[in-house]
């Protein structure tokens, strides 16, 4: 795929999955990665699916606050498309259920963010 062809559909995924946190975190949804990262010269935009991860310093992550977890929403790779910086313990746990609600799956694997 070309490069600006999988740009234009990971920024409308992204868009999506930020949409749908923002709804959640009072609009404190940022962007992240539209491209999964790859070895190779092949484009690819971040998959449909959402899945969600908390991501804190025992994820291998050093944060640059204590201010609690980072919320992800990422697809199949862990390639993350939306974050949510701050989230405190009593804050993952309501979001937790809601995503059960929703049928949104927890992403067990290792979460690529943005750098």
């Amino acid at each position: 795929m070309q490069y600006f062809q999988a740009l234009k559909i990971g920024q409308k995924r992204v868009a999506s999955a930020r949409e749908y946190l923002n709804t959640l975190t009072n609009g404190k949804a940022m962007p992240a990665l539209a491209l999964v990262t790859g070895n190779s010269n092949v484009w690819m935009p971040v998959g449909e699916e959402n899945l969600y991860a908390f991501v804190d310093e025992s994820a291998g992550f050093v944060l640059t606050d204590n201010s609690g977890y980072i919320l992800a929403l990422v697809d199949k790779t862990g390639s993350s498309k939306t974050i949510v910086q701050g989230v405190t313990k009593q804050q993952k746990e309501l979001l937790e259920k809601v995503f059960e609600k929703d049928n949104i799956q927890k992403f067990d694997g290792k979460v690529i963010l943005p750098v």
